[in-house]
């Protein structure tokens, strides 16, 4: 990257705070979940027992303010198994949370698409995935940012240096994207679609309709993992 660029963050309402090397979570105007949410902090430290500190609880409940229906929609089942389906997701893309960007830096520059209008203003390799789903594409990170009040799109890197942005970031996709499925992760879940039309929204066909079935079947054991310490069913169509 280049030292000269002048990088610029246009959210509205940032914290101070800082606990757990969290270098200062973000509050969007909502309300997070805070003691409401329905993984508790002892569950999520058993979910990732070796995750990299840079990934914290905190930062995850400041996030929530951003997508308040977020594990917040339906009966308690419906609560637990979104929030199981959306960090199961999580532990697969990022290792249990050990990784907060893409381990292959040769790919880096693949993630600028140049006929977008705007470009890469960050240089043609800042566009890698980061965060904790590993937001990817200048395309992505400028429709992220958008939505969250944040200059992603010239700034990138704020989504491995703030933790809530991270979250949040992962929760814009799960919340807003269909991806190449049908449906959002957290429709898929309350409408219950199953947890198999999470993964198609993630990765579609790649490891969905008889792609990569390991790696499907590594997000289906992490959810019925995480269902288990929810004291939740997995329910139905847990596959694609």
């Amino acid at each position: 990257m280049l030292a000269s660029l002048v990088l610029s963050v246009t959210a509205p309402l940032a914290s101070a705070r800082e606990r757990d090397g969290a270098q200062g979570d973000r509050h969007w105007p909502g309300h997070p979940h805070g003691d409401g949410f329905v993984v508790s902090e002892a569950q999520f430290e058993r979910m990732f027992p070796d995750r990299d500190p840079f990934f914290t609880y905190d930062g995850l409940l400041t996030a929530t303010a951003a997508y308040p229906d977020f594990a917040h929609t339906g009966g308690p089942v419906t609560r637990r198994q979104e929030a199981a389906a959306f960090l199961a997701n999580v532990s697969h893309e990022t290792g249990a949370l050990v990784y907060k960007v893409n381990q292959n830096p040769a790919s880096y520059p693949v993630f600028c698409d140049a006929t977008q209008p705007y470009g890469c203003p960050a240089g043609q390799d800042a566009y890698y995935g980061r965060g904790a789903i590993m937001l990817s594409w200048n395309f992505n990170y400028k429709a992220a940012g958008d939505a969250l009040g944040l200059d992603l799109l010239n700034d990138p890197w704020l989504v491995e240096q703030d933790p809530s942005v991270a979250w949040a970031t992962a929760l814009w996709y799960w919340n807003t994207q269909n991806g190449p499925g049908t449906m959002t992760g957290h429709d898929a879940m309350v409408r219950h679609q199953g947890f198999g039309e999470t993964i198609r929204s993630l990765n579609g066909t790649a490891e969905c309709d008889g792609g990569n079935t390991e790696q499907m079947q590594h997000r289906v054991a992490l959810y019925r993992q995480f269902t288990h310490m929810l004291h939740v069913p997995a329910g139905r169509n847990v596959t694609c």
